[in-house]
């Protein structure tokens, strides 16, 4: 039964229908091998047994009348822990929620039920979803698989661990700073970060807010590329008030081979260096693709400057952010703010600015967002996609001492703070646009590397078209040893 555990979402539907596996038989393999490998991993923080073995019942039985089902009927699935799920914790690693639990499903929950996905548990977080580690101080700390002693990412890394390990059948996880890229990154799996807007977040927020944030989406993990599609088909569209008065219609892609496609290619940036075994991947992959047909160039951009987009992403997203903060810490940040040299552009001043900026500030750095947004548009009138890497390095060690700014990672044998690779959130989710990362083979030292495809706003199914093409031609989802 090992291999069945890492088939994808739409291999395990179709086994389920074909009656050549029973929806419940498959949770107890899957409860089994989290039995198993948990401990280890720390990736599944809680269970929704009871519910989810009479939901896999019912799935058995449904088959066996012969009744019509959805794309994920009897899959078992788990979910990130920031998602409300009916009866189980939703704490976001915040020690104040520690005994909070959801009194009703998120939508994304609600329609995964609805397409006939058997929840089971939920996946571990950073604290407020804000790192690239995912440790706090309720659950505690999520091991990547392919070296427990380095981080899975964040702020989706249970989500990602759970896939890479064999533990689940699909997963959702949500990205404002990469927080699904990342992961699928480090832990050689695929994840989907849609256009802005067109998955909503309800049930995905902290403390009873309502209100989406900036910048901020929620979006399909999975073992395959087709699983990306179905699970944007689960989560996307409005919710029930917008849902009166728009619905979404995403182009379909009709571009049917690697050869059809023309493809920008971004190996690093100044902003943020890319670690040479990331880009080494990325280069052999834009080789093979010209040597396919595809038309490829590694100098067409947009017309934007880096070091600008930078900046203005990380005012934008601090102040999408800022409002997690207390009077007390408001407080604090204003006078930080006010002793600030006003050439400093470090991530720290640029963080404290943002936390305490006058709307008037907010609304010029939307106005310079949405020139780029343009700026953008213009570039996918001649590009389909540009691959760019998800993060500067391969999956590095933890590190939880210190704030998250004073960090450093490795690349090419040089410590740099952790918070430059946030340029490769950035470049594109500040203008909306979708993106997919993909696997993309394995470093020297055998960790996984995942290349980040980036389409127009709304291109949504380009992006996971084109990441399936890779899966059949390049790349697919290696599982990781010793979880056989």
């Amino acid at each position: 039964m090992t291999e069945i555990a890492f088939k994808t979402a739409r291999q395990l539907a179709a086994l389920i229908r074909r009656r050549k596996v029973g929806s419940r038989e498959l949770l107890e393999h899957y409860l089994s091998r989290v039995e198993r490998f948990n401990p280890r991993l720390n990736t599944i923080v809680a269970f929704d047994l009871d519910r989810a073995r009479a939901a896999a019942d019912a799935a058995d039985t449904a088959v066996q009348r012969g009744e019509r089902t959805g794309p994920l009927h009897g899959v078992p699935m788990t979910i990130k822990e920031s998602f409300d799920m009916e009866g189980l914790p939703t704490t976001w690693g915040v020690e104040a929620f520690r005994d909070h639990k959801a009194a009703g499903d998120s939508l994304a929950m609600k329609r995964f039920r609805a397409a006939g996905a058997i929840p089971f548990g939920k996946t571990n977080v950073p604290v407020l979803l804000a790192d690239w580690q995912s440790y706090n101080p309720i659950h505690g700390t999520c091991n990547n698989p392919w070296d427990v002693t380095r981080t899975p990412g964040g702020s989706s890394g249970g989500s990602a661990v759970a896939l890479a390990a064999g533990l689940t059948g699909i997963e959702a996880g949500s990205d404002i700073g990469a927080s699904i890229r990342n992961p699928a990154h480090y832990c050689g799996v695929y994840g989907h970060k849609p256009t802005y807007g067109i998955c909503s977040p309800k049930g995905q927020t902290l403390g009873g807010r309502v209100s989406g944030a900036d910048i901020s989406v929620v979006g399909p993990m999975a073992r395959g590329a087709d699983d990306l599609a179905i699970g944007l088909g689960v989560m996307g569209g409005a919710d029930e008030i917008d849902g009166s008065g728009w619905t979404l219609t995403l182009p379909p892609e009709k571009r049917k081979s690697l050869a059809d496609f023309r493809v920008a290619v971004m190996l690093t940036d100044p902003v943020s260096e890319v670690d040479r075994e990331v880009t080494d991947r990325l280069q052999s992959l834009a080789d093979f693709l010209a040597h396919r047909g595809a038309t490829v160039d590694d100098r067409a951009r947009p017309a934007l400057d880096s070091a600008e987009v930078q900046r203005v992403y990380v005012m934008l997203l601090r102040g999408a952010t800022s409002g997690r903060q207390t009077d007390a810490v408001f407080a604090a940040n204003l006078e930080a703010a006010r002793g600030l040299r006003p050439g400093d552009e470090s991530y720290y001043a640029r963080m404290t600015r943002a936390n305490t900026m006058f709307h008037r500030e907010w609304i010029g750095l939307n106005e310079r967002r949405h020139q780029m947004r343009l700026a953008w548009a213009e570039f996918f009138k001649d590009w389909d996609v540009l691959l760019c890497p998800a993060a500067a390095s391969a999956a590095f060690p933890h590190d939880q001492a210190g704030e998250r700014y004073q960090r450093t990672v490795a690349v090419n044998g040089r410590q740099v703070p952790t918070t430059d690779q946030l340029f490769w959130a950035g470049y594109t989710c500040l203008t909306y646009l979708p993106s997919t990362v993909a696997p993309n083979g394995l470093t020297p030292g055998g960790l996984p590397v995942g290349v980040q495809i980036v389409g127009p706003q709304y291109g949504d199914l380009r992006c996971i078209a084109f990441a399936r093409l890779l899966e059949r031609e390049w790349a697919a989802f290696q599982r990781p040893p010793g979880y056989a």
